[in-house]
């Protein structure tokens, strides 16, 4: 595994733990939640898989 894909590992999940901890302070709205989650996701694999 290559230094790109363990920081891809890495960055993703605290993404995604800001992204719903802005939408419990009310910060996000739900809809921009799933997308930044979903799009965070979709770009890591994409990212990891071309590696």
């Amino acid at each position: 595994m290559s230094e790109a894909q363990l920081g891809l590992m890495t960055a993703t999940p605290i993404i995604i733990v800001f992204a719903i901890a802005l939408r419990r302070m009310g910060v996000l709205s739900t809809v921009a939640m799933v997308s930044a989650v979903s799009l965070s996701v979709a770009i890591a694999v994409v990212l990891f898989t071309t590696q």
